[in-house]
């Protein structure tokens, strides 16, 4: 999500000084040695390339997971938007935020107990990679929230130097048991890769991006059929949009567009075939208006907290979407691998009627 910046830090191996000055005295005559003329021979040079380091330890990721979990329990019983802050951050702060609020719209009896819930630690599958000095830490991992399970979910786990902490940013529901092979060393760690302008893969975010909004703005017609084969998630995608949009009849239109979207950051892991595995988040509206006047959208219990149970012309919703690809190195189609959606937020102007009351 936060592009990955290396500062690299040039180690200066210097001369003792005795040995300067006696080039310095033979300037004249040469001051050749074994290899040959003074101004043949190279200078050994520290290696420039940046050393990688694990974002962290296994172990430490572990508990960031389990933290995460108690954190997050104890916050949702009481929908305490403080204390979630401290383990979430992002899209996924973002959608939780949306859910609290959707939950305080209904009346008391409509609500359901809130259950405690944790991630199973032993069937986890980390994908931590390695950084160079100066880039925020983040790692990848794939979830269960039933013991015994296998992972059905990618979530992602960014550094938040300034508090000191680790905080979910985003995450996933994968539509197949079967994880991306993310390449991984000796070690059991991953490798990052840019996730945007990398010349080396397919597609890079912005691209995947772009191809989603196009699922579900248009069906998928245009650069999401190009961009995308058709998985279980692009195709639940376009059902969006093609169920959606014709609900209504000839009373209504639904239309999707792309949004602002305040969550750019995107992260990559290379795959054991070169290409990278993406995970990224997007925003898109949903907007429903009646065909013509005399009708009206009443809207659903779960739109009460920003609808209020106010009959409208048209209702714009907003959705915050978190979204995982695998995009392959050479010039083939990207794979979406599963996608999650909240809506954030809903408005549009009351019928008549009700405009006059107020």
């Amino acid at each position: 999500m936060r592009t990955l910046g290396a500062s690299i830090r040039t180690a200066r191996r210097t001369l003792p000084l005795f040995v300067g000055a006696a080039c310095l005295a033979l300037a004249l005559t040469g001051c050749s040695g074994e290899d040959g003329p003074a101004q043949a021979r190279q200078t050994p040079s520290a290696s420039t390339a940046p050393k990688l380091v694990p974002a962290l330890s296994i172990a430490q990721a572990r508990d960031v997971i389990t933290r995460y979990s108690e954190i997050n329990n104890e916050a949702n019983t009481d929908r305490d938007r403080r204390m979630l802050d401290t383990v979430e951050d992002g899209p996924l702060y973002a959608m939780s935020l949306s859910d609290y609020t959707e939950t305080e719209g209904l009346p008391a009896k409509d609500r359901k107990p809130y259950k405690a819930w944790s991630y199973d630690i032993t069937s986890a599958k980390l994908y931590i990679p390695r950084l160079a000095d100066g880039q925020e830490g983040w790692f990848a991992a794939a979830l269960s929230s039933e013991r015994g399970k296998a992972p059905s979910r990618l979530a992602v786990f960014a550094e938040r130097p300034q508090h000191e902490r680790w905080e979910m940013v985003s995450v996933v529901d994968l539509d197949s048991q079967k994880l991306p092979d993310v390449a991984l060393d000796r070690e059991g760690y991953a490798t990052a890769m840019a996730a945007n302008d990398n010349k080396h893969l397919a597609a890079d975010a912005d691209v995947l991006r772009t191809a989603v909004l196009d699922n579900f703005a248009i069906g998928g017609t245009n650069s999401g059929s190009k961009v995308f084969a058709p998985t279980k998630a692009s195709k639940q995608q376009i059902k969006v949009h093609d169920e959606t949009g014709t609900r209504f009849g000839n009373q209504g239109t639904t239309v999707f567009d792309g949004a602002d979207n305040r969550h750019n950051d995107a992260y990559a892991l290379k795959t054991a075939d070169g290409g990278a595995l993406i995970l990224f988040s997007h925003t898109h509206t949903q907007t429903d208006s009646v065909a013509h006047s005399g009708l009206q959208i009443n809207p659903g219990k779960d739109d009460r907290a920003w609808l209020h149970d106010v009959p409208r012309t048209s209702i714009r919703y907003t959705f915050v979407c978190n979204d995982a690809a695998t995009v392959p190195a050479k010039a083939e189609p990207s794979r979406l691998i599963g996608y999650i959606c909240a809506r954030t937020d809903a408005s549009g102007p009351p019928v008549p009627s009700w405009s006059d009351r107020a």
